[in-house]
């Protein structure tokens, strides 16, 4: 396994910078020819999800969510495994992380602006009060996000309001969505909790964006999950089984793809 290029100082601010502002980005983490792969074996696959349940329209229109199969080349250590990324997102949930989540976000030509939402309700909503991170995504895109191809806007701070409170404070202008732009190689590591949206891609190209979902190990949605060839098991690193313990084992990947349940994602 590869050694983190940054410190551990660093890999404290970050994770610092996320509990503050429900975000950070890594700059230039992956190569950028490995992702360059992703996005030639990803196309197809997005293809097929359109052609087969694109009339769903649940994450808007022309905006499609499709689970990637764990297998090369999204079957990826040098990913997943990343000493950076992990340093950042064990200091958020725990050592003894879950890994519970390889996907992806597409917005084509003539998608549109999300509502406002959280990705997840909170753990205790009699309290009205927010806990620590408890599930993060952990997002890099196949291409250069720019102002006009649909960056994610997040409003920085508000994983730590409650949702009524977060809306008032953005109705009222005391806080406001910052669209976030990423270069190909960068990584951003999210609360899923904090207040965001899709924007309108307005180009012909799609803009794919890869979400790895790491949660607390006793945190179980089931609507997500990562099915894991049996096969595979012998070649994954014992950190690997770890994280990927509390997923389905499979015989093969082959066979009809399974329709996507992760279906309601807005709270």
């Amino acid at each position: 396994m590869s050694h983190s290029r940054y410190t551990s100082a660093e890999i404290e601010e970050l994770a610092r910078a996320a509990r503050r502002d429900g975000f950070c980005v890594i700059k230039n983490l992956i190569p950028k020819g490995l992702l360059r792969s992703w996005r030639d074996a990803f196309m197809p696959l997005l293809d097929a999800h359109i052609a087969r349940e694109g009339h769903l329209r649940n994450r808007g229109p022309e905006r499609y969510y499709v689970t990637l199969p764990f297998k090369a080349p999204f079957a990826e250590p040098r990913i997943y495994e990343d000493e950076t990324v992990l340093g950042v997102v064990s200091r958020l949930v725990g050592d003894d992380m879950i890994m519970v989540q390889l996907a992806t976000d597409t917005p084509l030509l003539g998608s549109d602006y999300q509502d406002v939402h959280r990705d997840a309700p909170p753990l205790f909503p009699e309290t009205a009060q927010e806990t620590p991170a408890f599930q993060l995504a952990v997002n890099f895109p196949l291409v250069d996000v720019t102002a006009d191809n649909g960056p994610i806007e997040i409003a920085r701070g508000t994983h730590l309001l409650t949702r009524a409170e977060g809306l008032r404070r953005l109705a009222a202008g005391e806080i406001a969505l910052e669209p976030v732009m990423m270069e190909l190689g960068d990584v951003m590591v999210r609360d899923v909790r904090g207040l965001h949206r899709g924007t309108p891609n307005r180009t012909r190209e799609p803009r794919p964006m890869v979400v790895i979902g790491y949660s607390r190990r006793w945190l179980f949605r089931p609507e997500v999950s990562i099915r894991v060839p049996r096969a595979s098991l012998a070649h994954l690193s014992g950190r690997a089984k770890q994280m990927l313990r509390f997923n389905p084992v499979v015989e093969s990947l082959d066979g009809p793809v399974e329709p996507e349940i992760y279906q309601a994602f807005a709270y």
